[in-house]
């Protein structure tokens, strides 16, 4: 497991566990969401979007972790070069408070997301604040990722439910000093995933 592609909607923990994954693999982050918001909250059109996650995969030779969806506009782009796919699937009412909360408090504390862009209390009344969105959309990737999986035989599918699958395949994921070529001097490896579907 070298090129991992971690998906789910919005609040489900994507970035935080692949930033955790990314430091355990030894292995870059990239974040579609700062690939694709320009300042102002400008959505990238696809082939700039495109353009941008090549040039990130390519660019990290030993592997990476990719956080975010984006398929409408990627295609298969990430998994089509991807080996392994975690879904965070949580249920709606942990994914929705995280979000609520989340929301709030960088509204209030004015904190920077990417590219200068930052919570704003218009969005609230908007399709795009966020506890909107979640429950709009929440139930899409529960069925469209497996899907879209499934097309690509090569990928091994990773589904976590809740908090507790989450953190015990992140202890699943064991380094081992003994192997080289990852960026920080030691190959990462895995035991077999938690869950598999």
């Amino acid at each position: 497991m070298k090129r991992v592609a971690v998906m789910g909607g919005s609040s489900s923990g994507k970035t935080t566990v692949s930033r955790r994954l990314a430091e355990l693999l030894g292995v870059p982050h990239v974040e579609l969401d700062a690939l694709h918001h320009d300042a102002g909250w400008q959505e990238t059109p696809a082939e700039v979007l495109q353009a941008r996650v090549r040039a990130a995969l390519d660019a990290a030779t030993d592997g990476w972790v990719v956080d975010g969806n984006y398929g409408a506009k990627l295609g298969s782009l990430v998994l089509e070069r991807a080996d392994t796919v975690v879904l965070l699937d949580p249920p709606l009412l942990r994914t929705f408070a995280r979000g609520l909360r989340r929301t709030i408090r960088r509204t209030i504390t004015r904190e920077e997301l990417w590219n200068g862009n930052r919570e704003q209390i218009r969005h609230v009344l908007t399709r795009y604040w966020i506890p909107w969105w979640i429950l709009g959309n929440h139930r899409r990737h529960r069925h469209d990722v497996p899907e879209r999986v499934a097309a690509l035989p090569h990928l091994a599918l990773v589904q976590l439910r809740s908090d507790d699958e989450v953190e015990r395949y992140l202890q699943s994921i064991q380094a081992t000093e003994s192997m080289s070529g990852s960026s920080n001097g030691s190959e990462r490896q895995n035991t077999p995933p938690l869950a598999e579907t």
